[in-house]
């Protein structure tokens, strides 16, 4: 076991990804020992949530289930994290940013072909909606997807092809111009405008992505509403050129980051109780102080006045599937493409729209 940690801890840091690694008593996230027990589970999963977890793994540990399970630790952009599982680095557990980094490890075999129906809500535990993120007081007037193309206007974003958080930061402007997939042109037409003149970085991650927007680069961050959360926190700390204010803008997308249990894991029924307590009561509440929106819809209402943001419209994958993946049933066995299959297949896949449009520099 020793040596399966060991060896997740090198693949993570040959790779150069942000992580949480450990194999003994040094892994002690908000000051709570996570890594000792006689049975051991390796979570990895993509950047944004760690927050979460460092809190819901000591819980889930309190209790009878987890009592004696340790953690190893292994975060980073979501894509990159999928595609080593599916080259086999130890893995228990996985969270991901999007579907299609659990669909490749459907494919290679590592996790079972009805993973949704393994947990509640489509193996979805907590999610977030997009937001925008910007410099105390909102000096360049930032409010919805237009001021984002204002001249002058930089803006912070990771890259799609590595990172899903990327994936839903382009969703929701594409959703607005497009009209929920309806006018593809002028969603596109959207896209590349941002591209081109206003992404300046492409960091890897959406973690990395708030990381350098904390740095100083960039007047406007597109991220979850959970990091825009902790970013405001912190401003009791931050010196003033590093405070922030965050805009849920009128239309936006909601972001669903599924979980699964790896099929090759050696501890299975580990795995699956502890998938079983992130929708718990207990855990529920902890995602939302954490600034991740619940899924339990008792705890949905309790926690309601932690997200006070108001849009008119959230999007979401599933009618933007159906729109998009419309007319596809000729090529797909007599079956249009729909939800995630629809999306990647015309705009992040290899032929993608967007991908074409990061490829060519902002070109369509």
């Amino acid at each position: 076991m020793v040596r399966a940690v060991v060896l997740l801890c090198a693949a993570v840091l040959g790779v150069g990804v942000i992580s949480a690694c450990g194999g003994g008593s040094t892994d002690t996230p908000g000051g709570a020992d996570i890594s000792s027990g006689s049975r051991h589970l390796n979570l990895v999963a993509y950047a944004t949530p760690k927050p979460g977890f460092d809190v819901i793994i000591p819980a889930f540990r309190k209790t009878d289930a987890g009592r004696d399970i340790g953690f190893s630790q292994s975060y980073g952009a979501s894509g990159d994290q999928s595609r080593k599982v599916a080259r086999r680095v130890p893995a228990d557990v996985v969270n991901f940013s999007v579907e299609p980094d659990v669909t490749r490890l459907v494919k290679e075999g590592v996790v079972d072909e009805d993973w949704k129906k393994q947990a509640p809500n489509n193996s979805i535990p907590f999610g977030s909606v997009v937001a925008l993120v910007v410099r105390k007081g909102n000096p360049k007037n930032i409010h919805t997807w237009d001021d984002l193309l204002k001249p002058g206007v930089e803006v912070v974003t990771p890259n799609p092809g590595s990172s899903g958080s990327a994936k839903w930061n382009l969703l929701a402007p594409y959703a607005q111009k497009s009209k929920g997939g309806v006018d593809n042109k002028a969603g596109l037409a959207y896209l590349a405008d941002l591209v081109r003149d206003h992404v300046r970085v492409q960091p890897k991650s959406g973690r990395e992505a708030t990381t350098t927007f904390e740095q100083g680069q960039g007047d406007v961050l597109i991220s979850y509403e959970n990091e825009a959360i902790m970013l405001k926190r912190n401003n009791a700390t931050a010196p003033d050129n590093a405070k922030v204010d965050y805009i849920i803008p009128p239309q936006t997308f909601k972001i669903e980051n599924p979980v699964a249990v790896v099929n090759t894991s050696d501890d299975v029924a580990g795995a699956k109780a502890f998938v079983s307590f992130l929708f718990t009561d207990e855990a529920q509440r902890l995602w939302a102080q954490q600034g991740f929106r619940p899924v339990v819809p008792s705890i949905v209402a309790e926690t309601k006045a932690l997200f006070p943001g108001n849009p008119e419209k959230i999007w979401t994958i599933k009618e933007l599937g159906k729109v998009l993946g419309a007319g596809t049933a000729a090529q797909n066995d007599g079956k249009d493409l729909t939800g995630w299959k629809a999306v990647d297949a015309k705009l992040f896949g290899q032929k993608g729209a967007i991908t074409k449009i990061y490829a060519n520099g902002g070109k369509q």
